[in-house]
């Protein structure tokens, strides 16, 4: 009957346990592709819109809040990481096989700036320009409907491709070639 007790308590503590934990406010993710044949991650954390529409890139909006604005992590939490198995052209940045921080520059609302920054490792907010590796404009343009989560994609054929980037109502992109 003992034994029986403890067995039914335990049960009810790990379901209690299991009940409690919520998925993260803003759930981690990764993109990949290949390009030119090498594998090309970006690992970052998704937050989403929330009802903010509109009150995100805003100059009061919700990034306007980071210590670093207009330089923006392009993500949440931890900083995004690009990790390249090979040399990468990523928009008139030469990028050598590697890991990377990238953050985006929304300085301008309608002209976005990527960011390719040599130091690794940090929580997102952490940004130092003097470790930038280079800047690449990116091209803009509007989703089909709203992105309510943040999203980062790598699409590629042969020896080039894009890299994406979507949320709420904005969409950059920035073309990518395999350095030979």
């Amino acid at each position: 009957m003992k034994q029986l007790l403890v067995c039914a308590g335990l049960v009810l503590a790990a379901t209690t346990v299991i009940a409690q934990q919520k998925a993260p406010a803003s759930p981690p993710d990764k993109a990949t592709g290949t390009i030119g044949g090498h594998e090309v991650t970006i690992t970052y954390s998704s937050p989403g819109v929330k009802g903010r529409e509109g009150k995100i890139f805003t100059k009061d909006g919700l990034i306007s809040h980071n210590p670093h604005y207009p330089v923006w992590r392009a993500g949440a939490n931890g900083a995004t990481t690009l990790e390249t198995a090979g040399d990468l052209m990523i928009g008139d940045v030469h990028v050598p096989a590697g890991k990377y921080t990238l953050f985006v520059d929304i300085s301008d609302p309608d002209q976005w700036t990527l960011i390719v920054n040599k130091k690794t490792g940090e929580w997102g907010l952490a940004y130092d320009g003097s470790q930038d590796l280079g800047k690449t404009k990116m091209q803009m343009s509007k989703p089909s409907s709203m992105v309510e989560n943040l999203k980062w994609n790598v699409k590629g054929d042969s020896g080039k491709g894009t890299i994406s980037l979507a949320w709420e109502d904005h969409e950059a992109s920035v073309p990518v070639m395999a350095h030979k």
